[in-house]
């Protein structure tokens, strides 16, 4: 019996694409039958999830280019890339990158820490949306999908410039599903819950914030990245084609509810005064 590869001929870049999400998403669309670049600052990081991805046999491949997502020039070079990879223009884009320097109150905010949040998050999907997109349309249409986050639309108190900057993506995410869809391209935002990666280990480990997200999860488990690749493989395939411009939640249901509670964790840092926003007079 024959196997469908049903994005067999197709290609595609995911951006933070050695751990976590971006890898599950990239492995995902290499085992039906992509051609996949992904791209991230590693170099090692990068050859090693290449290395060692479990791919089964099929049309499907897995490749990397290291780029920073905040430096143009690079992210024009991941999509040339990519397509020298897939043969031609890329008919998917996954905008995984991101992370957070900043978290506290606001009146407390670090101007650096800011914009080094906002740069990766918003700014690096903006440079992969205008880079990416581009190639999708050459290519006669595609799709794009940002990896944003349920701190994006639903309160996440002292989570400094990272849900600020979620919310951006959502917003760029529909703005551009209406420019683009004449030239058939897709552009959608997955907005994970607490998903089980290195980046939040501190959380998923036990405590008080990891009782704060189960206690405000319908289905109270930790998510999976695989739960994350799922849903964006649908984006990507056929199988969506009349849907565009959404921001769509994987969360267990949390996003029913409320975000967590970093209290505990954060007011030993700046006391219970400093987290509703006592500083000291400047002058």
């Amino acid at each position: 019996m024959s196997t469908t590869y049903a994005l067999e001929g197709t290609g595609a870049l995911v951006t933070g694409g050695g751990s976590g999400i971006g890898l599950a998403v990239a492995t995902r669309l290499a085992a039906d039958g992509a051609t996949v670049t992904i791209c991230g600052r590693s170099t090692e990081r990068l050859e090693a999830a290449v290395e060692h991805a479990a791919l089964p046999d099929g049309p499907g491949s897995l490749h990397a280019i290291a780029a920073d997502v905040t430096d143009e020039a690079a992210i024009v070079g991941a999509v040339r890339a990519a397509e020298d990879h897939a043969g031609g223009p890329l008919s998917s884009v996954v905008a995984n990158a991101g992370g957070s320097t900043s978290i506290g109150p606001v009146t407390q905010l670090g101007l650096d820490e800011w914009t080094a949040t906002t740069t990766l998050n918003l700014t690096g999907t903006m440079l992969a949306l205008k880079h990416g997109a581009a190639s999708l349309v050459r290519g006669g249409g595609g799709s794009f999908v940002a990896i944003s986050s349920t701190a994006g639309s639903l309160v996440h108190p002292w989570f400094g410039a990272y849900g600020p900057a979620k919310a951006g993506i959502n917003q760029l995410c529909r703005q551009a599903a209406d420019e683009l869809g004449p030239s058939w391209v897709r552009v959608n935002a997955v907005c994970p819950g607490l998903i089980r990666t290195d980046m939040v280990e501190l959380i998923t480990a036990g405590g008080p914030v990891l009782d704060s997200y189960t206690e405000n999860t319908p289905i109270s488990r930790v998510g999976e990245p695989e739960d994350i690749a799922a849903l964006v493989r649908f984006l990507v395939g056929s199988e969506s084609a009349w849907l565009t411009g959404q921001v769509i939640s994987v969360d267990g249901g949390q996003s029913l509810r409320r975000g967590p509670s970093l209290a505990g964790v954060i007011e030993p840092l700046f006391g219970s005064d400093g987290l509703r926003g006592v500083v000291a007079d400047p002058i």
